[in-house]
């Protein structure tokens, strides 16, 4: 019996041993395929790093990512192409290669010249899978001719509201609404980023819904251009979540419900409702417009939504795609136009020089009795040098919004940039570049001017390249020129900006021109400046014009009955089922998936 009891014992045992020993050689040849795929994967990336722009050494999977700095990474990028002595570089992100181009010439070389193979977007998981999907127009990858034909019916819908042929329409919108912001100006001087940010809003909602925003208080702008700039702050090359997720993509495969770290800030998608809250505006916008009388109709210009959604009959687009384009209205007009003003008024403070000079120009061609307009601008030169250095001084899409991504293997200079990478100008080291622009950080318009010491070559014919390159640039950029000009020129007609005074000492507070945000659309830290009118005819002048507007802009009076804040809460259940408008025009209604 005890013999038996000892026999069981050592069988058990030698059972366990062998178990054990299996477990242990499984987990080994586990670890062993575990670092051959790695070291596999290693390889392949330094056989790529080898052929590419030179760059820092990236290590297996994380890339070089945690080399990143915290803030402002184009600054970074810049002093890598300058220590590596090439104009540009490859950056990796996880396992993926970021080219950075750092250098005018090698953007219109790559961007432009190869346009056709740099059309498409790159897999971007943050931004793109996360965010606004891939069929937005501004993410939406070209990998085949169907994605191509699909883009482009998206880019000819953008081009009948914004496009150049469109916008000289919109110059009387414009021109009313600045001189509402320049009386504003007058009103609350130190509310100015408040007047700038609802002239900005109200230009895009004119346009894109017939309904102008009357005050800075409305929830158009307090709430759409904080998602805006949200979407800026997160999609920032960076070490820490969620943009880590490019370097990690596969938890982005987690259940979007579960509270995992990684997707704070991105909502939560499959909220039912949440990509229609621009769809419902115009629906609403379109009813509002079809009440007006024939006689109110003739004279303001057919809300883009009106002509969107007559359009969109000839191609069944889904209502979330009908929503991002009217979306996209107010990413590319309002949140960008009126960061670019507030550069202006920082411009003004810190280099009171051309200002006064534009003053100078201002007062021999236009006089005190009316305000600057777009017809003045022929005699205007400095006033266009001043437009033209605003844009490139402190660019607000700073590295060129979006990255690009080529459909096949290209090279520049004999370095391999290959299909499917992706591959971002730095707008900000372009700018800055001292070889076209000799003191970089200086405002100064006179280096627009011909036989000035500072005018260099550029390639293309504005000298600046803020809103992006070949057929991925800004659809708005016509609108955004023509609003940025007639507000600087009457801002600076009207105005005189100066840095404010501190109470006690009577010395001026100084103002820092390197306090940026460090979103993807930058714009300056908050400072404080004195916005007083130059005289009092000039003061009449402004008051008279923005009185006329006023009225001029009351048949775009209305307002919306819906707020973002409480929009997806509210619309839970209604697309449930997703609205379509077949070629009839009529709206049906789909089964939303995963709802």
């Amino acid at each position: 019996m005890l013999s038996d009891r000892l026999l069981d014992t050592s069988l058990l045992a030698r059972l366990h041993t062998v178990n054990h020993a299996g477990l242990l050689n499984v987990i080994l040849g586990l670890l062993f395929i575990a670092i051959v795929a790695i070291a596999a994967d290693y390889a392949w990336m330094l056989y790529l790093r080898s052929k590419m722009p030179p760059g820092p050494f990236p290590w297996p999977i994380i890339g070089n990512t945690f080399s990143l700095p915290d803030n402002k990474p184009w600054i970074y990028f810049e002093e890598l192409s300058k220590n590596f002595g090439t104009p540009v570089i490859t950056f990796w992100i996880g396992r993926n290669p970021t080219v950075w181009i750092n250098d005018a010439w090698a953007a219109h070389e790559i961007f432009e010249k190869k346009a056709q193979i740099y059309t498409s977007r790159p897999r971007m998981v943050v931004f793109g899978e996360l965010g606004s999907g891939q069929s937005s127009l501004v993410t939406m990858q070209i990998r085949n001719q169907q994605e191509r034909d699909h883009w482009r019916v998206h880019r000819k819908l953008m081009h009948l509201g914004v496009g150049v042929q469109s916008v000289r329409g919109y110059r009387e919108i414009q021109n009313n609404e600045s001189k509402l912001m320049a009386y504003d100006f007058l009103r609350e001087p130190k509310e100015y980023v408040k007047h700038l940010e609802r002239y900005a809003t109200s230009v895009v909602s004119i346009i894109g819904f017939g309904r102008r925003v009357a005050s800075y208080n409305d929830p158009i702008i307090t709430e759409v251009i904080a998602l805006m700039q949200l979407a800026a702050d997160l999609n920032v090359p960076g070490k820490s979540f969620p943009m880590l997720l490019e370097t990690f993509p596969f938890l982005a495969k987690f259940p979007r419900s579960w509270p995992w770290p990684w997707f704070k800030g991105l909502g939560t998608r499959g909220q039912k409702g949440g990509h229609y809250f621009f769809y419902s505006l115009a629906e609403e916008a379109i009813e509002q417009y079809n009440q007006k009388s024939p006689s109110e109709q003739a004279s303001m210009p057919t809300p883009y939504v009106k002509t969107l959604f007559g359009e969109a009959k000839k191609y069944n687009l889904p209502a979330a795609e009908l929503s991002s384009l009217t979306g996209n209205l107010f990413g590319a007009g309002a949140d960008t136009s009126s960061s670019t003003l507030i550069t202006f008024i920082l411009a003004c403070c810190a280099f009171p020089d051309a200002m006064h000079k534009a003053h100078a120009e201002l007062d021999r061609v236009i006089g005190a009795h009316r305000s600057p307009h777009w017809d003045d601008a022929p005699n205007l030169p400095y006033i266009n040098a001043f437009v033209k250095e605003v844009l490139r001084w402190r660019s607000v899409a700073i590295i060129g919004g979006q990255p690009h991504s080529p459909t096949q293997h290209d090279t520049y200079r004999g370095w391999l940039i290959p299909r499917g990478a992706w591959v971002q100008g730095n707008v900000w080291a372009i700018h800055h570049h001292t070889r076209e622009f000799p003191d970089p950080d200086r405002f100064y318009p006179d280096r627009y001017l011909p036989k000035n010491d500072h005018h260099r070559a550029f390639p293309g014919e504005k000298g600046y390249m803020t809103f992006g390159w070949g057929r991925r640039v800004c659809t708005g950029q016509a609108l955004a020129e023509q609003g940025t000009w007639i507000s600087v020129a009457r801002l600076l007609w009207g105005f005189e900006i100066r840095k404010t005074r501190d109470e006690t000492t009577g010395k001026e507070i100084n103002v820092d021109i390197f306090a940026f945000t460090n979103g993807l659309n930058m714009r300056p830290q908050p400072f404080p400046c004195d916005i007083t009118p130059r005289d009092e005819e000039v003061k009449e002048t402004m008051l008279r014009e923005g009185r006329q507007a006023l009225a001029d802009l009351k048949i775009h009076d209305g307002e919306s009955r819906y707020r973002m804040s409480t929009f997806y809460q509210q619309q839970k259940r209604k697309f449930t089922r997703e609205p379509v408008i077949d070629e009839q025009g009529n709206v049906k209604f789909v089964n939303v998936k995963g709802v």
